[in-house]
């Protein structure tokens, strides 16, 4: 090993020694930022999210980044670079400060934003809303900058924050934002810690999410709801329409029967398949904690497979008729249902679209007619594990955890990580630390207090190995 590995080895151990011994400070500091109620959804709390934003700026420039507060027509971002930055890789962290709302109030067991340590079945956790989606998440990294800043006085990588506080609410300021700023804040690799582990001891990339494209249909019959004793059996019934319609969008093995759909979808690479399988996930394990046992999706699937890399057709809701309490005998006017459509590889959300409404109006009888609200769209993003940077994180944090980091797909979206590479050109690392049962967006969140210390010491490595990279 040459005498500059071994120096650099000697900081981050005493980068890490460093974290261990901060850490009642730096939960104090995210206690600090837990009791702002940044929800983002609710307009009285416009106060709180400005206020956490300032918070944020605040500390970044307490170590020695130029950081500032940027106005947009919502909920403003914090942006921050480091003047004194290295040569070498630039990185942008992303992370947001807003939270979700907290209702039900009353399903939790002490005031959201009163955080506290306490003991849970696996540990000790952080219980307050945001402690994991994202603050406790956004903490993790700055808490590494922080410990190598104290320790070396600068960090072995060029970086650059940007905080947003509208995730929680859509993001409605976000893009006209990276479009107007594409020249400041674009850089060599985004980092972004919105994620969770594969397992309690296994941390994740996650280096594959899935596309979205919403659509709502309205089937129209009669022109007002009908006495079935008088009209049924003669009068079209906008439901039976738009049961057939819906039943026709899936064969027996659980394909999709839209023509066109499955282009675009590539075979998963066959060394990302292997490491998928020797994960051994029991799909009973995953179903049965939600009451099931049987997997639903495309047959010759492996779970993992249905859920992070192939696309699917679902029906959210369905509407029309009489659903309340006792009986009324009524055909419907009108008959709505919610699809969603999960993408991977380049499926083109918007001749999915086409397809989905040609699909309707082919099986539309007369009388009745098809109305659709859109609900937004958005490609699927597979990022470049070939990127030296990916295998160096990984190898990272997995000399940080007690089993190897895996690359993972995820059966949702991010919409920032797609904005990133459609404004910015450049692609993400997507690195998190929050568990299954953290209850995001749920009474009672939490952020496990290792995740929280080890997520920090993870960065330490991640920022380290980058660097080397």
């Amino acid at each position: 090993m040459s005498d500059s590995a071994v120096a650099h080895d000697a900081q981050l151990d005493a980068v890490l020694a460093h974290l261990d011994a901060d850490i009642d400070a730096a939960t104090g500091r995210l206690f600090e930022l837990l009791r702002m109620p940044s929800i983002s959804t609710d307009s009285a709390y416009a106060g709180a999210c400005k206020d956490a934003a300032d918070w944020l700026a605040r500390d970044l420039s307490d170590l020695g980044f130029e950081a500032s507060v940027r106005p947009t027509t919502g909920h403003p971002m914090v942006v921050a670079h480091d003047p004194n930055g290295t040569a070498g890789p630039h990185c942008l962290f992303y992370g947001h400060y807003d939270v979700q709302p907290v209702d039900p109030l009353e399903l939790w067991d002490r005031d959201p934003f009163d955080p506290e340590v306490q003991d849970g079945p696996a540990g000790k956790v952080i219980r307050a809303r945001g402690a994991a989606d994202d603050k406790g998440q956004l903490m993790t990294f700055v808490e590494a900058c922080r410990a190598w800043k104290a320790v070396t006085g600068t960090l072995p990588l060029r970086l650059s924050f940007l905080f947003e506080g509208e995730e929680e609410s859509g993001s409605p300021s976000l893009v006209p934002f990276l479009e107007e700023n594409a020249g400041e804040l674009r850089v060599d690799l985004a980092l972004v810690c919105d994620t969770g582990m594969l397992g309690r001891e296994t941390p994740a990339i996650t280096t594959m999410l899935r596309g979205l494209m919403g659509e709502e249909v309205i089937i129209t019959g009669p022109d007002r709801d009908l006495h079935s004793g008088m009209y049924g059996g003669a009068a079209q019934n906008p439901i039976r329409v738009l049961a057939q319609i819906l039943a026709g969008l899936h064969d027996g093995n659980g394909r999709v029967t839209l023509p066109g759909f499955y282009d675009g979808v590539t075979d998963l690479p066959a060394a990302v398949k292997a490491q998928w399988q020797a994960l051994n996930v029991d799909p009973a394990a995953i179903l049965g904690a939600v009451g099931l046992s049987v997997p639903a999706g495309e047959k010759g699937y492996s779970i993992i497979e249905q859920v992070w890399s192939r696309p699917t057709l679902e029906f959210n809701g369905i509407a029309g008729g009489y659903a309340g309490e006792g009986f009324k005998t009524v055909l419907p006017s009108k008959a709505s249902t919610k699809i969603s459509c999960r993408l991977v590889g380049d499926q083109d959300p918007h001749a999915i679209r086409a397809a989905l409404r040609a699909h309707v109006e082919a099986h539309l009888p007369a009388d009745c007619t098809v109305d659709y609200i859109s609900h937004g769209s958005g490609k699927a993003t597979v990022m470049p594990i070939d990127d030296p940077a990916f295998e160096a994180a990984r190898g990272a944090l997995s000399d940080e955890w007690p089993m190897p980091a895996a690359y993972v797909g995820s059966g949702g979206s991010i919409p920032i990580v797609g904005h990133f590479r459609e404004i910015l050109g450049m692609d993400s690392l997507l690195i998190g630390f929050g568990r299954d049962d953290d209850n995001l967006h749920s009474p009672n969140e939490k952020y496990d207090l290792d995740s929280f210390q080890k997520g920090a010491r993870s960065w330490a490595r991640v920022i380290a190995a980058l660097a080397r990279a």
